[in-house]
């Protein structure tokens, strides 16, 4: 009825001469074939995700009314938010203005953006979460094995940080991020993400042994055969199945029984390779898996520069200080801007991540990838 109604109101009887009709939607696969028809909802204009240079206007629109540090760069910090929304960018600035509140700065700096930004990607930090001391040698270990991989696969995306402080559902996290806006991805780099997806679990298993394995890598295996399985079925990366689609609604009713096993045969293979590939790199590397695993137990956080430092046995720079006190946050004259007193939207999740769940985890949990 709410369907008939609309039809009726777009081209019924009464005349719409002067009228433009505007409908918006995140599923226009879900559309019924009535309302999208030649003479209805028939232009479509699809709205992507704001590149760079969309990205660093809606970033001066929000940080207007700002009071920024002179060492922020507006146009660094757009290039370094690819994927971000202009509700992301809006978060980001809203957030870093309540950190410095906090902080009882009277202007936002990097840190407090860089902090906005991790909250973002990775999730708030679960500071009421109590974790043992083997749960944090593991986890040290699990992301440095991610780390590392990716350190050294050509086609990884750029490490951007790795905590072992826990956030969200996971206990610790990696973060990479491209050093540009991308929209599509070669071989090369999809067997990368897949080598670093696998790297957690295998460094587990190179270090405490494969009986001492835990469920912390779920949603890793999830985003490897989740990837293995788009090369094989739907873009063509595979030599044994060919360039055929196999990913339309209708395949599971007409693929036969030897199709079927072929496909998760060649997806075991790609899941197998990467394996391979991070468990040659962890054994040729483990002095610097050990060192990278001792330093996230140190600092429980590393951003690009200093895995670098630690891969190249480099000394780390001294740990920023906390300036956030009692007397800071009841503060009532800092007010940078005008934005703390306005509810953020929620943080969103983001895919660009490899992290380790608390717990053996079901199919359904979340993956970040």
């Amino acid at each position: 009825q709410t369907l008939n109604q609309l039809l009726v109101d777009l081209d019924g009887f009464s005349p719409t001469e002067g009228v433009i009709f505007i409908g918006a939607t995140n599923f226009p696969e879900l559309l019924d074939k009535a309302l999208v028809r030649p003479g209805r909802f028939d232009r479509n204009v699809h709205v992507p995700l704001p590149d760079v240079r969309g990205r660093l206007d809606i970033l001066k629109v929000h940080t207007k009314n700002v009071k920024l540090a002179q060492e922020v760069d507006l146009s660094i910090l757009a290039r370094g938010t690819p994927g971000f929304s202009g509700a992301d960018l809006h978060n980001m600035v809203n957030q870093a203005a309540i950190q410095a509140s906090r902080d009882g700065s009277q202007k936002v700096d990097l840190h407090h953006l860089e902090y906005a930004k991790d909250k973002i990607l990775m999730g708030a930090e679960r500071k009421s979460a109590v974790m043992t001391e083997e749960e944090r040698r593991n986890t040290a270990y699990h992301e440095g094995g991610h780390a590392l991989v990716a350190f050294h696969t050509r086609g990884a995306l750029p490490l951007h940080k790795a905590t072992i402080i826990p956030r969200g559902q996971s206990l610790g996290m990696v973060m990479q991020l491209p050093e540009m806006d991308k929209v599509s991805q070669s071989r090369q780099e999809l067997k990368a993400r897949m080598a670093v997806a696998m790297g957690g679990r295998v460094a587990e298993e190179l270090i405490f042994g494969y009986d001492h394995v835990t469920g912390g890598a779920s949603s890793d295996i999830q985003q490897a055969t989740r990837v293995a399985r788009g090369m094989v079925t739907a873009l063509g990366m595979s030599d044994a199945v060919g360039p055929i689609d196999y990913t339309g609604d209708e395949s599971d009713n007409i693929l036969s029984a030897s199709t079927k096993q072929l496909i998760e045969e060649e997806v075991k293979k790609l899941v197998d390779e990467a394996t391979l590939c991070a468990r040659n790199i962890l054994e040729s590397n483990t002095e610097q898996l050990h060192r990278l695993a001792q330093a996230l137990l140190t600092r429980e956080t590393l951003d690009a520069q200093e895995i670098i430092s630690v891969m190249e046995n480099k000394p780390l720079p001294p740990l920023l200080t906390d300036k956030r006190t009692a007397a800071a946050e009841d503060n009532p004259t800092v007010d940078p801007t005008d934005s703390e007193r306005r509810s953020p939207p929620p943080d969103d999740d983001t895919p660009n991540a490899t992290t380790t769940s608390p717990t053996p985890a079901p199919v359904s949990v979340p993956t970040t990838a």
